[in-house]
């Protein structure tokens, strides 16, 4: 039977200094890539308006851009939109129509809060994020909404975190809602795979009984204390789309998850102060350069 990989205490002390850093790749989980590890210098200057043409995610997600994109309003059935004001409601048109679907399916849960999705053609961000490139990533909140949001709770959004400081989840923040609503975006084959904060993986492993091949593609990872970051698979037609690696067989619920909780790394990752954390990243991809660079 082969066993789950485990990452060791200094091949997680490697990758917490290259996330910092962003001078390399992402590990696995959150990229594949063959970008050169030749670095460029990031320009701060971000199109306001979606690539024309065909819908494509072009590139992985941590270095990769988007043509085609189209645009999550800010409300709709099941859903409620978060700072607009960063103009990172951008998708592949396959993205906003899975939004769309699972806020109508979640909709007896509350309102989902939806925070970013990528810029109007992807590619780097300048802040907060180091995939979320190709148009193919959503970050949902924990938090449900009961009601439509004003405009200044749209902008400004209760950042809570559901996990305690001794490892425990919050009960006022953590509950049946939150289970269904992740068991229901694990349960879609379209979703290639989700981060959350490995004490939250331990607790759906907890509680999940027998049904629990859901549970092989919530993924953990440092953060996602007060949402969930969901990727789905590389649309069809989109040849240039480069997928993560194949997911570990099992359910995740073994030994590389309690090297993430005996370790304490689900306390969080340190990250240096912007622009450095953002200064240089992978050459992009050649079609990217075109899609970016067009004003």
């Amino acid at each position: 039977m082969s066993v789950p990989y485990q990452f060791s205490v200094i091949e997680k002390a490697l990758i917490a200094a290259a996330v910092a850093l962003t001078l390399v790749v992402w590990p696995g989980d959150l990229m594949a890539t063959t970008a050169p590890v030749r670095t460029v210098a990031m320009t701060n200057r971000v199109a306001e308006t979606p690539f024309p043409g065909s819908p494509q995610a072009i590139g992985s997600a941590a270095n990769g851009c988007l043509s085609g994109a189209m645009s999550l309003p800010l409300s709709g059935p099941g859903w409620e939109a978060l700072r607009p004001g960063r103009n990172r409601n951008w998708g592949h048109p396959a993205l906003i129509a899975f939004i769309r679907d699972l806020a109508g399916r979640t909709s007896g849960l509350g309102q989902m809060q939806i925070g970013d999705i990528a810029q109007p053609r992807g590619g780097h961000m300048t802040s907060g994020h180091g995939s979320h490139q190709t148009g193919l990533d959503v970050d949902i909140f924990y938090r449900l909404a009961d009601q439509p949001l004003s405009d200044q709770e749209r902008a400004e959004p209760q950042m809570e975190s559901v996990v305690a400081e001794d490892g425990s989840l919050i009960p006022e923040l953590w509950g049946d809602a939150q289970l269904a609503l992740l068991k229901t975006f694990a349960s879609d084959p379209r979703v290639e795979r989700i981060f959350v904060n490995p004490v939250i993986k331990r607790a759906l492993c907890d509680i999940a009984g027998g049904d629990r091949a859901w549970l092989r593609v919530i993924r953990p990872w440092w953060g996602h204390d007060d949402h969930f970051h969901v990727r789905i698979q590389c649309p069809d037609g989109n040849g240039d789309c480069i997928p993560g690696p194949p997911l570990p067989p099992g359910d995740g619920c073994g030994a590389e998850l309690q090297s993430w909780i005996t370790s304490g790394d689900w306390k969080g990752l340190p990250r240096l102060p912007l622009p450095t954390q953002h200064a240089h990243r992978p050459e992009m991809p050649a079609a990217c350069r075109a899609i970016i660079s067009a004003f």
